[in-house]
């Protein structure tokens, strides 16, 4: 068996639960908890474990992650384990006195999302308007000396308010601003035709953003990521799948990205199972897109293919009904006609169409 790699990331997926209704969530459309929900105990466990196999980094996150109880302390025995933490979170359930604490318990980053510049837009795109709570999160933040990432997440629905948003960004002062054009699984794939921007928006958003990467040098980094639709090329997904993130979901699957866990053929163990050492190593639904060998031709001897492996499994199974075909975001593939048929629906698609908001998932009590 070939040795696996170095684990760096660990995702902390602690909650499916959110006050805010995104209709570009990542989180499962569907989500019945198939075992009782993580405890405090296990999610100890893991860190220790992630740790000793190599990881550098653990990120927070859901759903809202300050919605789990004991975050605190899963983030002390982070920095006790001299893990970087980062907190990836709406903002909307948070307290000063809160932040305060899990600053003192060794909270490195705070990630803090925004959804559109209006009133009108944040009802439309998440169902409920908190950009003043978020306002002074990310107040709290600068007063508690955390370094800050304004997170904007764009499409189709908000992209027209990009200038408001970056200004509002930039009112922070944060140490990043992320403009992540929403990608294309989950919730954002069910509305993939009100959601999906043209081709001259993004090339405008790109401008504004390259803009502001210059006016803001030295003070504030700016990252401009295009959808996979507009790239020509496919990304390698959490830099290759099971090459060095592993994400573990709020019933405690062990999965390479947030959205793998219902693809087809593929068992992920439950970390309860074994020790997560054993698990990165042995399991087969890691192992069985880890790395290049299980690329078809002509894939496999693609000069592309060191870098992107292939591109996103769950992107190839979403557009082709086949975990194993190459991406189609890729421009040679037989398949790219499928994104192009994508682009043209959402071009076509009217501009009052209705959002599918995301729902509540089924929940089950923690053990």
């Amino acid at each position: 068996m070939t040795e696996a790699p170095r684990l760096l990331t660990l995702v902390a997926e602690l909650t499916y639960g959110c006050q805010l209704r995104c209709a570009y969530c990542s989180n499962p459309v569907e989500v019945a908890q198939r075992a009782a929900a993580l405890p405090t105990r296990d999610w100890l466990r893991v860190i220790d474990e992630a740790e000793a196999l190599g990881a550098l980094h653990v990120h927070f996150t859901g759903g809202e992650p300050l919605l789990f109880p004991d975050l605190e302390r899963l983030v002390r025995r982070a920095r006790e384990k001299e893990l970087y933490t980062n907190l990836i979170t709406s903002g909307v359930p948070l307290s000063r006195e809160r932040l305060h604490a899990l600053s003192l318990a060794g909270l490195d980053h705070l990630q803090l999302s925004f959804q559109a510049a209006t009133v009108a837009s944040n009802l439309r795109i998440a169902g409920i308007d908190a950009t003043a709570q978020k306002l002074t999160v990310a107040r709290w933040a600068k007063e508690l000396e955390l370094p800050l990432t304004v997170n904007l997440v764009l499409h189709r629905e908000n992209i027209a308010e990009l200038e408001p948003l970056l200004a509002l960004a930039e009112s922070l002062e944060p140490h990043r601003i992320e403009l992540a054009n929403a990608q294309y699984l989950g919730w954002a794939l069910l509305n993939r035709d009100q959601l999906l921007p043209s081709a001259e928006q993004l090339e405008h958003a790109r401008k504004l953003a390259t803009a502001a990467r210059q006016r803001l040098a030295g003070k504030t980094d700016v990252l401009f990521v295009l959808p996979d639709y507009y790239a020509d090329r496919p990304r390698a997904c959490m830099q290759g799948w099971a090459q060095s993130y592993v994400v573990v979901t709020p019933d405690g699957l062990l999965l390479p990205c947030q959205a793998a866990r219902d693809l087809p053929g593929l068992h992920f163990d439950d970390v309860r199972s074994a020790a997560l050492e054993n698990l990165w190593a042995t399991s087969s639904a890691l192992r069985k897109f880890r790395g290049r060998d299980w690329l078809p031709a002509p894939c496999r001897t693609c000069d592309e293919s060191e870098r992107d492996f292939g591109g996103c499994r769950c992107q190839a199974f979403a557009l082709t009904g086949d975990v194993t075909a190459p991406d189609p975001a890729c421009s040679v593939t037989p398949s790219h006609h499928l994104v192009r048929t994508a682009r043209a629906r959402a071009a076509a698609a009217p501009s009052s169409a209705k959002l599918l908001l995301r729902r509540s998932p089924r929940r089950v009590a923690v053990d």
